[in-house]
Formats: C-alpha cells, sequence, structure tokens
C-alpha cells in the first residue's frame, strides 16, 4: 500500500498464501476472527451471568450455520436469482457447471442481510430447543455481531470488493486489482461504524443499566441498519439490476431491520410481578 498525492493505491494479494491445493485468504482469517472473538466475548458474558459454556457452545453451533447458510441463500435470492433459479444446487454446493463440465469454485457470493435473516432463525430454533428467552440471547448476542461485522468488512478491503464511488477526498482509495480510480473506501467506513456500535452496546451492557428486553436488540438493528442504509449512498452497486434505483437491494433490505428496531425500542414493557415462593 502506498500514498501518492494524497491518494491511497491499494494492491495487497487476497491471498496469503497457497501450498498445493490449500490456501489461506485474508478473507477467511477475518471471518475466523470474527467467530473466536465473538465466541470469547458471549463466554466473558455466560460467565458473568452463570450460564454454562456448554449452551454457549450449542448456540454457537446454530449461529454458524444460521450465518453461512443465511448469507449465501440471502445472496442467490436478493442479488442473483435470474441465475440460481436455474441452478439451485450451487447456491449450497461449491462448483458451476458450465458447457457441460463441473468446476470447483467455492461460493462466490454472501450477503450479510441474509446472514442476519440466517442468525435469527438460527436463535429462534435454539431457543426453541434450550427454552432460553429469545429477546435474553439477542439483547447480548448482538454487542459481539457488531463486532463480527467490522471484521467481515476489513474482509472485503483485503478482497478490494464491495468498493465505494469516486472520491477526491485526501482517503479515497486506488483498488488497482479493479481499476485506477480513487474511490472511498466504503468497507472501512462499515467497519468504523460497526467497532462504535460495539463499544456503545459494550459499555451499555457492563453499566448494568435497567433496561426492558430487546432494547439492545433493537438499538442495535437501527444503528447497524442506519448506518448501512446510509453508506450504501457512497458505494457502488453490486449487481447490474440495481442500476438506475433510487434505493439499492441493500437499502431495501436494511427497512425492515430498522422498522423492527424502532418498534422493539419504543415498544411499551410492563414488569412482571415476582412470584412468591
Amino acid at each position: 500500500m502506498s500514498s501518492i498525492f494524497n491518494v491511497i493505491h491499494w494492491n495487497i494479494d487476497p491471498e496469503i498464501f497457497n501450498i498445493g491445493t490449500f490456501g489461506l485468504r485474508y478473507y477467511t482469517l477475518c471471518f475466523l476472527l470474527a467467530f473466536i472473538s465473538s465466541y470469547l466475548l458471549m463466554l466473558h458474558i455466560f460467565k458473568r451471568e452463570n450460564k454454562s459454556q456448554e449452551l454457549l457452545d450449542q448456540l454457537s453451533i446454530y449461529i454458524f450455520l444460521g450465518t453461512l447458510l443465511g448469507a449465501r441463500l440471502g445472496h442467490c435470492l436478493f442479488y442473483e436469482f435470474d441465475y440460481y433459479k436455474d441452478h439451485p444446487l450451487e447456491m449450497i454446493l461449491p462448483y458451476t457447471y458450465v458447457n457441460g463440465q463441473f468446476t470447483l469454485t467455492g461460493f462466490r457470493g454472501l450477503a450479510s442481510h441474509g446472514g442476519a435473516i440466517g442468525i435469527l432463525v438460527g436463535i429462534f430454533l435454539f431457543c426453541r430447543k434450550t427454552k432460553v428467552n429469545f429477546l435474553w440471547i439477542t439483547d447480548r448476542l448482538v454487542i459481539v455481531v457488531a463486532l463480527a461485522g467490522a471484521f467481515v468488512r476489513i474482509g472485503n478491503f483485503f478482497n478490494s470488493e464491495i468498493i465505494g464511488l469516486p472520491s477526491n477526498l485526501p482517503w479515497a482509495v486506488v483498488f488497482e486489482q479493479v481499476d485506477q480510480v480513487p474511490r472511498h473506501p466504503a468497507q472501512l467506513y462499515e467497519a468504523i461504524c460497526y467497532v462504535l456500535i460495539f463499544l456503545l452496546l459494550w459499555n451499555m451492557y457492563h453499566r448494568k443499566a435497567s433496561l426492558k428486553p430487546g432494547y439492545m436488540f433493537g438499538l442495535f438493528l437501527v444503528t447497524l441498519f442506519g448506518a448501512r442504509f446510509a453508506l450504501e449512498f457512497v458505494k457502488e452497486n453490486q449487481e447490474a439490476f440495481e442500476e438506475g434505483m433510487k434505493y439499492n437491494m441493500g437499502q431495501l433490505l436494511s427497512l425492515p431491520f430498522i422498522a423492527t428496531g424502532i418498534y422493539l425500542l419504543f415498544r411499551p414493557f410492563k414488569h412482571e410481578p415476582e412470584k412468591k415462593r
């Protein structure tokens, strides 16, 4: 990375190393760091509230599978439905079928909104099995999800993907693997926003504030997806069909999350009287 005439040139190889058929990419490393950091922070929360590590291990499996399946299916259904409706197996199998040949390509395309839906479905299934309160889990899990989102966006930066619109700002970045145009580092904008949201929620949690169930979940939905909605204005559209749309797919998908968050923040809540023993 170099800076010339107030423009940052970014030309990092997304692959850290490759040995034979095995390679490690920065994006994969960031994804792993997202899960590891989330697990450790949630372990701190569970121990603080006298919940077992075994319960967290069960939750982690649901979250991991929900994230991957949701993000993958979200991309296929929200952004490339015209292709995948004719190639449904490629949604869940890491190959493409072109000219009568199967080619191993890995999963090309993960959508954060789909990942969010997958996580919520995973939590719902986990709570139904374990009888843990849904809002108790979400109020705590969103703390670490914000930080995990920051790691993922840093991975996108290393991949030179989800790039911003052209810009003449001093911190504009030329993603040389894409073109020679200085652009907003939109991935870093999002990562910074998500870190700030994490710090806000982490501080609120440790202040032991008397908050109604679902409040932190609602605050997370409003702030994170509100930031996502706003930052889409400085991003390039990800798919051709978004050209000409007043609001792109990322913004449209953010609106239901924001609306749900507003409801959770302002919904009336009555404290149930303690039962006599």
